[in-house]
């Protein structure tokens, strides 16, 4: 079993509340919107990270993280990207590819709103954690905490800020 803690839209901001969940789980993924590497150092100081870029990250976080990931987290396939879209409004980008071979499990950021869906069409979930930045329209800052058991997606908890 694997227990990842689920963030996006950080926009530079990390703080010990944030690192406080870091440290309960076994892998941390990062939705894009970074905003600065001292964002992500201290968290794959603590926990292995996967993260993706967002639009409003730099060449030096391009750089060090890729635009997409598709990779398998026990016996579930997970392909994450920051700008996505959610079922059935995907972006044209990523449709194609999210048609012809989809994941059982796409995240992304972004929209700043928190989201978890089932795509029948597609049989895939669809996850957004929202935003935990202090930067942007959202009211309060969120993540999300589940587990992955085999094929198993479960366990998931909405980590909830008070409003920013």
């Amino acid at each position: 079993m694997t227990k990842i803690l689920l963030l996006s839209d950080t926009h530079g901001y990390i703080d010990d509340a944030i690192l406080k969940h870091v440290e309960k789980v076994d892998e941390v993924w990062h939705a894009g919107d970074i905003g600065d590497l001292r964002v992500t150092d201290p968290i794959k100081n603590l926990k292995p990270l996967r993260a993706v870029n967002g639009n409003i990250d730099d060449a030096r976080i391009r750089t060090e993280f890729p635009e997409h990931q598709r990779f398998l987290c026990e016996g579930v396939s997970v392909w994450m990207t920051h700008i996505g879209g959610y079922p059935p409004k995907y972006s044209s980008r990523i449709l194609p590819e999210l048609n012809e071979n989809p994941p059982r499990l796409f995240i992304c950021g972004h929209s700043h709103i928190l989201k978890v869906m089932p795509d029948k069409k597609r049989n895939l979930i669809h996850m957004n954690p929202g935003a935990v930045g202090k930067h942007g329209f959202h009211k309060s800052r969120t993540m999300l905490r589940f587990t992955i058991d085999g094929k198993k997606i479960d366990h998931l908890e909405v980590i909830e800020f008070n409003k920013r």
